[in-house]
């Protein structure tokens, strides 16, 4: 497929406002590209600055995966998540994760009814579409356990019955990097659930001065109310069965697990990416490739990738660890001496 160019206007345009499918006049443009456009295109209106990390939580909902989040405190990752869900009209939840939560508490639980003689069932904020756990490291282990099952089967397990979530389903977790005093660290496996790591840093002067105007009132500002819903929970579903469909020929899928095999390589690295890695890799690729217009993954898209989807698969020895170095920073070096395929144009 040819790559599409595709106007604001026609982006933003009425029909794809608020019909539930995208408009005849761009019906020839891949429909995942046109959602993410569109999507964009609304988020930019809010989401100031952090055009990179926008573009990430999109990739990772075209893919269907879970992300988690990580960043000081006041730098929109709220606001991130509620705008998403409002642009395709999705439905909301939020969990804030403290130390007295309990699983129930996530999962939902069955209450005994007096009056109907019965137990019904109430669910919990996992039956929703887009699921903000916000500070999900300050519950503990047992908490946070039961997000595994949500996350990776998109069900939940309430007195032995199993009940299916609705599609589409994102866990958006969110932890701060700076406060560890009564936080329980995620385990490995829970991370490996996470499709990717993004990392929110602060704005640039101009856009966190622009932001602080809007906020305090002296430049119009768009609010949450006022963005659009560009598309349907339905569009989202097709977007992400378009996604999974995107070609990739061997060489790029033996690129992904070259990488992922190099981070156990390393002697840097004491514990590396698994088979899950590699298999995240290809996801996010084929994300990246639709939103570039095109139906097949080329290197470049893994290797763009490639640290939101690593940094948290790896652990580093005592050792490096101790000198200062940080993830990323032996993972760019890991990246770089994997050598990309060439692909034949």
């Amino acid at each position: 497929m040819m790559e599409q160019d595709m106007t604001e206007e026609s982006m933003n345009s009425d029909d794809l406002a608020t019909a539930s499918t995208l408009p005849p006049q761009v019906a020839q443009a891949s429909h995942a590209t046109l959602v993410f456009q569109a999507i964009r295109a609304e988020l930019r209106k809010v989401f100031l600055g952090q055009d990179e990390v926008a573009g990430q939580v999109l990739a990772a909902l075209l893919a269907g995966g879970h992300i988690l989040l990580e960043g000081k405190p006041g730098l929109g990752k709220t606001h991130l998540v509620l705008a998403l869900a409002k642009t395709f009209g999705g439905a909301f939840g939020r969990i804030q994760f403290t130390p007295d939560l309990m699983p129930s508490d996530v999962t939902g639980f069955r209450l005994y009814d007096m009056k109907s003689q019965s137990f019904e069932l109430r669910k919990g904020p996992v039956f929703t579409n887009l699921l903000l756990a916000d500070e999900i490291n300050r519950a503990p282990a047992k908490t946070q356990a039961s997000l595994l099952e949500v996350m990776q089967e998109r069900q939940v397990t309430i007195d032995g019955e199993s009940i299916s979530l609705s599609a589409p389903f994102m866990t958006l977790a969110t932890q701060n990097p700076v406060e560890h005093e009564g936080t329980y660290p995620l385990p490995e496996a829970q991370l490996d659930r996470f499709l990717m790591k993004i990392l929110i840093d602060y704005p640039g002067l101009q856009d966190e001065a622009q932001i602080v105007a809007m906020a305090a009132g002296t430049q119009q500002s768009a609010s949450l109310a006022s963005l659009r819903v560009v598309c349907s929970v339905d569009d989202i579903v097709r977007a992400q069965e378009q996604t999974a469909q995107v070609q990739a020929v061997p060489e790029v899928v033996n690129y992904c697990v070259a990488l992922v095999r190099a981070t156990r390589e390393s002697r840097a690295v004491s514990l590396g990416a698994g088979t899950r890695g590699a298999i995240s890799l290809l996801r996010v690729g084929k994300a990246i490739a639709l939103m570039h217009g095109r139906n097949y993954v080329v290197p470049d898209d893994i290797k763009a990738v490639s640290l939101p989807v690593l940094r948290h698969r790896v652990q580093l020895t005592p050792e490096v660890a101790i000198t200062g170095q940080e993830v990323d920073e032996i993972l760019r070096g890991i990246i770089e001496s994997v050598p990309a395929p060439r692909m034949q144009a």
